[in-house]
């Protein structure tokens, strides 16, 4: 069971491999009107875990969103939360505990509460929801999802969200690996096309907010041919001014790949404690042959191999090689670096306001 929950500063949020989990991000979405609050949880172990006795417990601090409907409602939002991942059978006892937990310290008005699970999702592990070909055709109907999820639930009220919001599916990198062998596990084409753009004369650099211009005209550019939603640049130079810049905190990296002073490339490289995140990337359409990005992404995993971390997330990528998938492309790319594909659980809601809860799901559907 779930022993405790008590309210803390965000800025006393302990550092975390979740990026979306930290201090630096609730500061980041309060800009984007959100309510940051934090949270420190105490939950008996045996609820995570079923072979453990209740007599042991683990702590566990959480950030949640408040986000404003209107004037009078609200919902809150758990972005990559909680961090602490139950065995598959306890995902839906765990979340119905904690949200009733949680109910009491949100606000009165809150119609529901969205987890945006980075958990495994439980589906990937499952050979039937493989092809001929090992790619992953994804998880059932939402309705079979949550027959399965509300298993031992009291109230059976968890519900798949209708969209999900952080990337459900990406590439991990081991850092923990020689750069040999990190070469070696990329595909052939990936080698090449680094090898390639060094010898172009490609190289690699870290700016600050003075080139926040350039890299707004790459995003832009990028954004348009890709057909994306666009964020403005202030958004991106809160991202830099934000970070904690402490050891165990949040590190912000714009790197820029350059030839005779034209940017052709450019990333935010975002490091949490020991995780590295490729959190936004942008390249240019011209001079596409100098295979800048491939450059690019290779100095970004060796500069965050070099400053400690053990693992690289691509974030987002389509979750199989499907040809009419908006994403297959990005999916391609990333897969070239040899990373291991990972499949999370995505948004799941547990309303407090079931009719009002239907409205606001149908205004998603339809939007």
């Amino acid at each position: 069971m779930i022993c405790s929950l008590e309210k803390k500063e965000i800025e006393e949020i302990r550092p975390t491999n979740i990026l979306p989990q930290t201090t630096f991000w609730g500061r980041l979405k309060s800009k984007q009107g959100f309510i940051p609050c934090g949270f420190e949880l105490t939950v008996s172990k045996d609820l995570i875990y079923n072979s453990t006795s209740s007599s042991i417990t683990v702590n566990d601090d959480i950030l949640v969103l408040i986000k404003y409907i209107d004037a009078n409602l609200c919902y809150a939002y758990v972005p990559y939360g909680p961090e602490l991942e139950p065995d598959f059978e306890n995902h839906g006892v765990f979340l119905e505990q904690l949200s009733e937990i949680l109910k009491l310290q949100l606000p009165s008005n809150c119609v529901f509460i969205r987890y945006d699970l980075m958990w495994q999702n439980q589906w990937a592990v499952e050979d039937d929801h493989f092809d001929e070909t090992g790619n992953w055709i994804g998880p059932p109907q939402s309705e079979i999802q949550e027959l399965r999820v509300n298993f031992k639930t009291e109230n059976w009220n968890l519900k798949k969200s209708p969209r999900d919001i952080l990337p459900k599916n990406t590439f991990f990198l081991d850092l923990s690996l020689k750069e040999r062998d990190l070469l070696y596990n990329m595909r052939y084409n990936t080698r090449y096309n680094i090898r390639n753009a060094h010898k172009k004369g490609i190289q690699v650099k870290e700016y600050g907010i003075e080139q926040i211009d350039n890299w707004y005209n790459l995003y832009k550019e990028t954004a348009i041919r890709q057909g994306l939603p666009m964020q403005h640049k202030e958004y991106f130079s809160s991202i830099i001014k934000n970070q904690d810049n402490t050891k165990s905190g949040v590190n912000v990296k714009m790197l820029m790949a350059e030839r005779d002073g034209a940017f052709l490339a450019s990333m935010f490289l975002v490091l949490s404690n020991k995780k590295a995140i490729y959190l936004y990337g942008a390249s240019s359409s011209n001079n596409k042959d100098l295979m800048a990005s491939y450059a690019l992404q290779w100095e970004s995993i060796k500069m965050a191999k070099n400053l400690g971390c053990s693992k690289y997330d691509m974030f987002g990528s389509a979750p199989n090689l499907d040809q009419k998938h908006p994403l297959r492309g990005i999916h391609i790319y990333k897969k070239g670096f040899g990373g291991n594909l990972f499949h999370r659980m995505g948004c799941w809601d547990y309303p407090y306001n079931h009719k009002i809860y239907e409205l606001y799901k149908m205004h998603e559907l339809s939007n």
